[in-house]
């Protein structure tokens, strides 16, 4: 090859470098063309940042898929992208993505547990959500707290109720178990501050009064009032006699209207024709409802009866009651 010709090809490779630098240059500091703003996009659980940069590059974030696994690498993060629903917006450059990609700074999807709800309800929310990657949301309830690894044998009530967030990808199961791992914990610090004398003989029981609590009333002044009501009952071994119970015995039969036959219908959560408590909670319980159980005010309430308004009549003997049924829920005076 002559000297003429080497020189030739030493000035392509030359001016070849000159412009794949620029062009590495502007990918590396010009802002990415996003799509829209803001440009949103899911990484899901277990994809490399090939995967990831070839997405991007298909819907024209990236020019290259090669640009961002490229710095990735330089940068020794290639296998730190985690998954999760993410959101970008102009001026946005390639380390600004990486960075976002490997710190993890997701827009997290959200869940809700509410207080008073049930399992049926729970199940319901689940199969309408499509963010959660569905693995146990129709596991029976037998079998569902085992396959969580939760200690317990029935899922009622056993998820504290609460918003919790996540990342896109993240199981049913996971968020089940942080929900179960929050009742827990709160469940085990309420027992441990809970009043000396009480008719509760376990952390289940003061959970299944709890859930009796909560679906009684949602107006925060009473639910210590109510709770005094339950353990005085339970001290003189009265039976509780509260339709909660009785309507979720029920199931799917109650039909919103609550009958006298309904209240003579014995199932194990018939507190009008059983002692004691039912054999589970009726509820998913809320922090207030289990600090009203465990340390209930001390009154001489036995009976109350809603007003109308949200608020409770309380009284400690049947004939105020009976008036106050009469006042409050037959039209009397």
């Amino acid at each position: 090859m002559s000297s003429r010709i080497l020189r030739f090809v030493a000035i392509v490779l030359v001016a070849a470098g000159a412009v794949g630098g620029m062009f590495v240059w502007r990918a590396y500091h010009d802002p990415l063309p996003l799509p829209q703003s803001p440009y949103a996009f899911e990484v899901r659980t277990g994809s490399s940042v090939a995967t990831v940069a070839r997405e991007l590059a298909a819907a024209g974030v990236l020019s290259h898929a090669w640009l961002l696994t490229g710095l990735a690498r330089l940068k020794g993060v290639d296998r730190a992208i985690k998954a999760g629903s993410y959101e970008i917006e102009p001026p946005i450059r390639l380390p600004q993505l990486l960075a976002k990609l490997t710190e993890g700074d997701v827009t997290q999807k959200a869940f809700t547990i509410g207080e008073g709800t049930t399992m049926t309800e729970l199940r319901r929310t689940l199969r309408a959500n499509s963010d959660l990657r569905a693995t146990v949301q129709d596991v029976p309830d037998d079998a569902l707290l085992a396959r969580l690894g939760v200690a317990g044998a029935t899922p009622e009530g056993r998820f504290f109720p609460d918003t919790y967030f996540f990342a896109a990808g993240t199981t049913d199961a996971a968020v089940l178990q942080r929900a179960a791992r929050a009742l827990d914990a709160r469940l085990a610090e309420a027992w441990r501050k809970r009043a000396p004398d009480l008719p509760l003989k376990s952390p289940d029981e003061a959970l299944i009064l709890a859930s009796i609590v909560e679906k009684e009333t949602g107006r925060a002044a009473d639910r210590p009032l109510i709770a005094s009501v339950f353990v005085n009952r339970l001290r003189k071994g009265m039976r509780l006699q509260t339709d909660p119970t009785v309507i979720y015995g029920l199931g799917e039969r109650f039909d919103g209207n609550l009958r006298k036959r309904d209240l003579e219908a014995d199932t194990a959560w018939n507190t009008y024709t059983r002692d004691g408590l039912p054999p589970t909670p009726i509820a998913f319980v809320s922090q207030a409802a289990l600090d009203a159980v465990v340390n209930p005010p001390a009154t001489e309430y036995l009976y109350f009866v809603a007003r109308g308004d949200g608020s409770s009549q309380f009284s400690t003997n049947l004939a105020d009651h009976n008036r106050a049924v009469s006042k409050f829920q037959r039209g009397g005076k």
